[in-house]
């Protein structure tokens, strides 16, 4: 069975996608798959570099079990566009950032993580930054919606 590398990025990597990273990433350790998927999470700015996560991504994770203390910011890299198979913006902004950094020949890589959801509609993780407590737990019922259908898509190309 090969290896599959899967990146999820926002902007400042310190909510939605270490959010995703953790997530996903209980996922994989479910379905007894983590010597076959590697997972790590960007950003796009340079803002919260070697930082954790916010406090209150935390907090919401905590509540449902997902410990993403040992995760530190860090910002994309060309590098990742031909490491990681999967590169999965948390909105279009996003997206449209790393299809500018990216090569032409590795753009196929990217896309938008909410193309995995099966149970919302939306098409963008929203920022919960500037928001209050309710953002965090939206954001929490995305991803982990996300999650299964991106593991689901991974086991079918693993097999």
């Amino acid at each position: 069975m090969k290896k599959i590398r899967v990146l999820f990025c926002c902007m400042g990597n310190i909510c939605r996608s270490p959010t995703a990273e953790a997530v996903f990433r209980t996922r994989v350790e479910e379905a007894g798959l983590v010597q076959h998927i590697l997972i790590d999470s960007v950003g796009t700015h340079d803002y919260h570099i070697g930082k954790p996560p916010d406090t209150r991504t935390q907090r919401a994770a905590l509540q449902r079990g997902y410990d993403m203390s040992m995760l530190r910011g860090r910002q994309v890299e060309v590098a990742d566009f031909t490491r990681f198979e999967y590169v999965l913006a948390m909105d279009c902004d996003n997206l449209d950032i790393l299809q500018r950094l990216c090569p032409v020949k590795e753009q196929g890589r990217l896309g938008l993580f909410l193309e995995y959801a099966t149970r919302h509609d939306e098409r963008e993780v929203p920022d919960p930054y500037y928001g209050g407590a309710d953002g965090f737990e939206r954001v929490l019922d995305m991803v982990e919606d996300a999650s299964e259908g991106l593991l689901q898509h991974i086991q079918k190309v693993l097999t």
